[in-house]
């Protein structure tokens, strides 16, 4: 039973956009910009907090309006990406978070990330932390 090659391809170029979106995202939350973070996911992503028992859920324009709170909290840190795995469409990040806002408040928290790309993408973001 011999590889069918352009299956092989597509799988790998799925993968390849699936790792450029992500990418694309998180360089975007990293540089709080607010337009790119627009153009990074699609217009009706879902983007479920942490928190317990079950997180916030933030649809299209209210997960950018979400972001932008967060941008806008002075010492909010970027986050490190720890290791990035994908399969086709889905993409899970292990990231540290780290923040000091001057005042006493300061610290780290991990997380990992559950992507789905859809269309070159970010559709869905599904964030959980340790603690």
């Amino acid at each position: 039973m011999g590889i069918d090659e352009a299956k092989l391809n597509e799988f790998v170029d799925l993968e390849a956009a699936t790792v450029a979106a992500v990418e694309r995202f998180n360089d975007a939350v990293d540089r709080r910009d607010v337009a790119a973070l627009r153009a990074a996911i699609t217009p009706d992503c879902r983007f479920e907090s942490p928190g317990a028992p079950d997180g916030g859920l933030f649809v299209g324009d209210a997960m950018v309006d979400a972001f932008a709170n967060v941008f806008a909290i002075p010492g909010e840190g970027p986050y490190l990406v720890e290791e990035l795995i994908v399969a086709a469409d889905r993409a899970v990040v292990r990231w540290l978070h780290s923040w000091d806002h001057g005042n006493g408040e300061s610290g780290h928290v991990r997380g990992i990330d559950v992507f789905r790309v859809r269309d070159g993408a970010v559709a869905e973001k599904l964030s959980y932390v340790k603690g």
